[in-house]
């Protein structure tokens, strides 16, 4: 039986991911395209391999044990041509990652320098997401991997590492100094006006639980798209909000800032790198990911 092998490819990406949107979407192709290749996949091996159900596709019987050995050969290929490729990728390619403002500021920007200098002909494309974001455009096969802001529920194919832990801490601009003498309670400070990360965001998400832990609705009078922005508006006065601990240091050194001290424990965050379970990574994007776990391990 002769059938184009670059069918098989095509089934594998449609099987990896379970929706043809998404498959199409990873091979650079389009639905239609993708369909049309299924199709005739199927009438050369005289079986259904797909059943199409309301949020995207399964496998039939034929259809697993098909892809249990084409999983296995694909993957093997890619192995050995990953393997060929990485003896050039210390010297050229590109690495696209997904990075949050906060992931950036903690460990990545800091990691990428010494990359930079270690492997100066390697580039490096950074998409500057909130979590969800970066998590859809993973999904979707449009970058290498991702170094992303937790808490966040994760697929079950995606393998997460912590990088750092950290915590956020309440600050106010100095017109706020008179909530920084003693600990007070979230619900005293409901009359504040808050800025923090808009709906959508992990960060959201993980502090409009905590505030209802507490029996107070989380109300934010300025929302912002990323972290960047919101020390400056702290700093003018403009309202109270959280931001990791190590990045508000300097400004509370120089009293630019004021900690306002809460009657409650803060959860703890992490900045994780995120994999995908036998996704294969180009040479260079390779070279970058283990870097960037070498540095954690080094970094404790």
């Amino acid at each position: 039986m002769d059938i184009n092998f670059e069918y098989y490819k095509v089934f594998y990406y449609v099987a990896r991911y379970g929706n043809l949107t998404r498959a199409a979407a990873a091979l650079g192709s389009n639905q239609p395209n993708v369909t049309r290749v299924m199709k005739l996949l199927e009438a050369q091996l005289n079986c259904r391999l797909l059943v199409r159900e309301p949020r995207g596709i399964s496998l039939t019987g034929e259809g697993e044990r098909l892809y249990a050995h084409v999983e296995a050969a694909y993957e093997h290929l890619m192995r050995g041509q990953e393997e060929i490729g990485r003896q050039d990728a210390a010297d050229s390619g590109v690495a696209e990652i997904g990075a949050t403002e906060t992931a950036l500021h903690l460990f990545l920007l800091e990691a990428m320098r010494d990359f930079r200098m270690e492997y100066p002909r390697i580039r490096i494309k950074v998409h500057n997401r909130s979590t969800p974001e970066i998590i859809r455009e993973f999904s979707s096969g449009r970058l290498d991997f991702a170094v992303i802001t937790m808490p966040f529920e994760m697929p079950d194919s995606f393998h997460c590492e912590t990088v750092c832990d950290f915590r956020e801490i309440l600050v106010g601009g100095t017109e706020y100094k008179y909530l920084s003498r003693e600990k007070i309670r979230l619900e005293e400070l409901r009359e504040c006006p808050w800025i923090g990360l808009g709906k959508g965001t992990a960060t959201y998400e993980l502090y409009r639980q905590f505030f209802a832990g507490y029996g107070v609705e989380l109300e934010l009078d300025m929302e912002v798209a990323t972290s960047d922005l919101l020390l400056p508006l702290i700093e003018k006065n403009l309202g109270i909000g959280f931001v990791a601990e190590s990045l508000v240091l300097p400004l509370l050194k120089r009293k630019a800032l004021v900690q306002i001290p809460v009657d409650c424990e803060m959860p703890v965050r992490s900045v994780q790198l995120v994999s995908e379970k036998g996704r294969v990574r180009s040479g260079a994007a390779d070279v970058f990911y283990r870097y960037l776990r070498g540095a954690k391990q080094a970094g404790g």
